[in-house]
């Protein structure tokens, strides 16, 4: 799930909201995964309240090609679409 969170602000930053609409999940479950990556230095976020929305980190973008690496490795699938 966090692959695939990480996946989707990487497309398009958004808030708890449109992350959970967009991937299928509960609202918890992005809250849940969000504060796991923040505290891991992976997404931060920039707003207040209902306009909150969250980013991958500039270390995270910069090493996205290892993500990607770590990704096909594990033979990850993402149903979101790159632009």
């Amino acid at each position: 799930m966090r692959a695939r969170v990480i996946n989707s602000l990487r497309v398009q930053p958004g808030n708890m909201n449109q992350l959970a609409k967009r991937l299928g999940v509960e609202y918890r479950t992005i809250q849940h995964h969000i504060e796991v990556l923040k505290k891991n230095s992976l997404v931060v976020s920039s707003g207040d309240h209902y306009g909150l929305a969250y980013f991958l980190t500039p270390w995270m973008q910069a090493h996205m090609d290892i993500f990607d690496e770590i990704c096909v490795k594990l033979r990850f699938e993402f149903d979101e679409k790159l632009n």
